[in-house]
């Protein structure tokens, strides 16, 4: 199965995160199948905390992926879920 997660990176108490699409048996920061986009809690700019690439999260959405909670809720936040439940009401 694939998850769409975190994969961390930064120096100690500066975290940072690209947001990945990973096999779900695979270690949080091995090997991934692609990058969909970013995640900087520490930048101050709000909208630049979050980078995504909307048309590749849609495309891992429409074949499967499951985010975990806190990618879930990074998407919600953007707007990504509810176009993605618009495009499944659609068809």
């Amino acid at each position: 199965m694939v998850k769409l997660r975190l994969q961390r990176f930064g120096a100690a108490k500066k975290p940072f995160y690209r947001i990945v699409a990973a096999d779900a048996l695979v270690k949080r920061d091995g090997r991934f199948l692609e990058i969909v986009g970013t995640y900087d809690p520490a930048n101050k700019n709000k909208e630049l905390q979050v980078q995504l690439d909307t048309e590749k999260v849609l495309n891992w959405l429409k074949v499967g992926a499951q985010p975990t909670d806190t990618v879930k809720s990074i998407l919600r936040k953007e707007g990504v879920l509810k176009e993605f439940a618009e495009s499944k009401e659609s068809k």
